[in-house]
């Protein structure tokens, strides 16, 4: 399936995983919807909607950097509104944008528990919500959203309950997208890490410096989600996949170039 002239709607594409997928996605034609909230360079973090539309032209796409706070639905619905006028249509929605804060019930401040539902979940639901009436339209429509496998374990469910349970609600969304979606030809999946990722979450929140070395690349799920996407919608969907299998089966086993530090020590990732 060519991405040429496929338009892609990602959250959280200014910089990190959303912008390495939407790179990946550049570089095959497609036409890309830089939906973020980033208008001003944050040193901590780098890069901005515009810079970001910048790097996915040259890498031979085409972009629109929209403005987004996916808590605001009028936000979302405008951007949306943008995307079908300037591309015609969209056709593959990425649900990338989230919030973290891996704390324990007592302290897990009730704006933070706030932000991560309306965020994680809310915002990424209104998106889909959005966009439906033009994946209903579109070529070879699929949804993905970064989100981990549903795993009920105690380590996950006990450490950090507040964040655990909106990934985890990202992820029933993305099964049952998939279901109730099926009859109109979109797939819905989600994709979620093996290992860390060097991420400014990891570099600035999680880990530092260390963790970082412990991590892989961005592109390794750039590469992940250009398979997934590229694949019949009526074969690939409800699917919580995890990005070494996806690249296994595609007979791609050696993952060593998206070490980021080639030869050394992996640290896997949460849920996993």
């Amino acid at each position: 399936m060519s991405f040429r002239n496929k338009t892609v709607f990602i959250t959280g594409a200014s910089r990190g995983i959303g912008k390495a997928m939407a790179l990946r996605l550049a570089k095959e034609g497609a036409n890309i919807v830089i939906a973020a909230k980033s208008v001003e360079e944050d040193p901590r973090l780098g890069g901005t909607i515009f810079s970001a539309a910048q790097e996915m032209e040259a890498a031979g796409g085409k972009a629109l950097a929209v403005q987004v706070d996916i808590r605001q639905e009028e936000q979302i619905a405008s951007a949306v509104q943008q995307a079908a006028d300037t591309f015609g249509g969209i056709d593959i929605v990425i649900n990338n944008a989230s919030a973290i804060q891996l704390t324990a019930t007592d302290q897990t401040p009730s704006k933070r528990f706030d932000l991560m539902q309306s965020i994680n979940v809310r915002g990424t639901f209104l998106v889909v919500q959005h966009c439906l009436p033009y994946l209903r339209k579109g070529s070879n429509a699929h949804i993905l959203t970064l989100s981990p496998p549903v795993n009920l374990h105690p380590k996950w469910m006990g450490g950090h309950i507040a964040y655990t349970i909106t990934k985890y609600s990202m992820s029933m969304l993305a099964l049952g997208w998939a279901a109730e979606f099926r009859k109109d030809g979109i797939a819905s999946n989600a994709l979620w890490p093996r290992t860390t990722i060097d991420t400014a979450a990891v570099r600035n929140l999680l880990g530092g410096e260390a963790l970082a070395k412990m991590s892989r690349t961005t592109d390794i799920l750039a590469d992940a989600a250009y398979y997934i996407l590229r694949k019949p919608a009526a074969d690939c969907s409800g699917n919580t996949f995890i990005d070494e299998q996806v690249l296994a089966a595609e007979g791609i086993t050696d993952l060593e170039k998206y070490a980021v530090t080639p030869g050394g020590q992996l640290y896997q990732d949460l849920f996993v």
